[in-house]
């Protein structure tokens, strides 16, 4: 069959000063992860007036929550892998394949979401409440309407990254904007207002996340020619059935399902690790749980920046310009740093007034919860070089290197040494172990980014590392 290619010319990624690129690529995916982020901050400081147990049933469902984004996430990646590696060899009917592949792989991940939560929700939380009924009743309040009506979020993830990898960055803004604004002002009508509490927070939440998909599937119809895709969905004999190419389906799967299975084990460790926690102070549950929403938040520059550089990779790998991939490398570590400096001031300075947001004086969090954010702050500052290596695999088609790296340092080493310190009884101690799991893991990253360099200097010649 005949490959029907784009006409001659150069895309941004291959020859736009990186420096730029790097902000450019990388700006949008920042907007993004923060609208995604702020889903969950702006529901917890809401639910937050309300009382701690609310609190709490959030902190607990984090874990699910994470699960539940780790198939648009893993989808998203090898979208962005997948697909920017097809415009780099300028092979438009590969591009349009990997994006119908990607809407297919969203509706099944929301179906597949669906049974997990018919299946598994209440079961999850009547184990940690540990018998608390008001806390299970806030719990699947708020987790079955975000699961049950997550195909807005799956969708949403898709077609934001269609923008991006094409590099129509002033097009995602009116994506971002629409899921936001109706996000923001909703929350507190059905929160406070209609005093709905966790459901209230939960029914903003999806709503937002439609009206986000909504304009992302209008926007690149109208305005995104670039990548052009079709809903994957026939009628045929009365019913609907998805079609899609399963070599593009592969393919973003091969990418994708890395990251996937990393977010999957750090939704098993943040359980455990509520797990632990409850057994030495209740309250530092909620505290963890408040920590994530600010990690979020505050690292939200740092994972834009290290997101964006995927596709600058991917492109500049099937375009065969090695020099690219390098320097992209040097300003994602640079610009990284430098966005998330301000946040390191306040959270070691003034971690009460991030507090404060929760109501943390009458929920009780400030003794337990400025120690714990002054020491996750130094956690999120080293683990910057770490997050770096891993995307610059994943823009090299390594997902499986990148997911040893990321197991190690967000899963394995966090667990095992945070279980170990519980038992000297001090939370202090516990806190540190999320500083020591990216320090040991350091050394590891640097040696898979220099063995599988190496790899990509013999690329230049001609052959392809994965």
């Amino acid at each position: 069959m005949t490959q029907d290619r784009e006409a001659p010319g150069d895309n941004i990624m291959g020859t736009q000063k990186i420096s730029r690129l790097v902000l450019m690529t990388g700006l949008p995916l920042m907007l993004s992860l923060l609208i995604n982020s702020l889903y969950n901050f702006v529901d917890s400081v809401f639910v937050a007036q309300v009382d701690e147990k609310a609190l709490r049933a959030l902190a607990l469902a984090a874990p699910v929550q994470q699960l539940v984004s780790s198939f648009g996430l893993g989808n998203a990646i090898g979208l962005n892998a997948v697909i920017s590696r097809a415009m780099g060899e300028k092979d438009r009917d590969k591009v349009r394949k990997a994006a119908n592949a990607s809407i297919a792989i969203g509706v099944c991940s929301w179906l597949l979401i669906c049974l997990i939560c018919l299946v598994g929700a209440r079961p999850f939380f009547d184990w940690q409440a540990a018998g608390d009924e008001d806390i299970v009743r806030y719990g699947m309040d708020y987790l079955t309407i975000c699961m049950y009506f997550s195909l807005g979020q799956m969708m949403q993830w898709v077609f934001d990254r269609f923008v991006i990898a094409s590099g129509r960055s002033k097009l995602f803004l009116f994506t971002l904007s629409a899921a936001s604004v109706t996000n923001l002002i909703l929350d507190p009508i059905f929160i406070l207002v209609l005093r709905l509490d966790t459901l209230g927070a939960a029914i903003a939440t999806v709503i937002g996340q439609a009206v986000g998909a909504i304009a992302g599937i209008l926007i690149n119809r109208r305005w995104n020619p670039e990548i052009p895709f079709d809903l994957p969905v026939r009628r045929e004999g009365g019913r609907f059935r998805l079609t899609f190419d399963g070599r593009s389906i592969r393919d973003i799967l091969r990418v994708g399902i890395p990251s996937t299975l990393v977010q999957m084990l750090t939704s098993v460790v943040t359980t455990a690790m509520n797990t632990i926690l409850q057994g030495m102070n209740a309250v530092a549950v909620s505290v963890y749980g408040v920590a994530a929403r600010i990690m979020n938040i505050s690292t939200v520059g740092v994972h834009g920046i290290d997101n964006g550089l995927i596709p600058i990779v991917a492109y500049n790998y099937g375009a065969k310009k090695k020099e690219r991939i390098f320097e992209a490398l040097k300003w994602t570590l640079i610009y990284s740093a430098a966005f998330f400096a301000p946040f390191l001031l306040v959270l070691e300075l003034r971690p009460d007034w991030v507090l404060d947001l929760f109501n943390a004086e009458a929920n009780g969090l400030l003794g337990v919860g400025m120690p714990a954010l002054r020491i996750l702050a130094v956690a999120w500052l080293v683990m910057i070089p770490n997050l770096v290596i891993a995307a610059g695999l994943q823009g090299l088609s390594l997902g499986t290197k990148s997911m040893t790296l990321t197991l190690l340092r967000q899963a394995i080493l966090p667990l095992v040494l945070a279980w170990a310190l519980s038992f000297t009884g001090d939370l202090t101690l516990v806190w540190t172990a999320f500083i020591a799991a990216e320090l040991i893991s350091l050394p590891y990253a640097l040696w898979l980014w220099k063995r599988n360099t190496a790899r990509v200097l013999r690329f230049a010649g001609g052959s392809d590392p994965a």
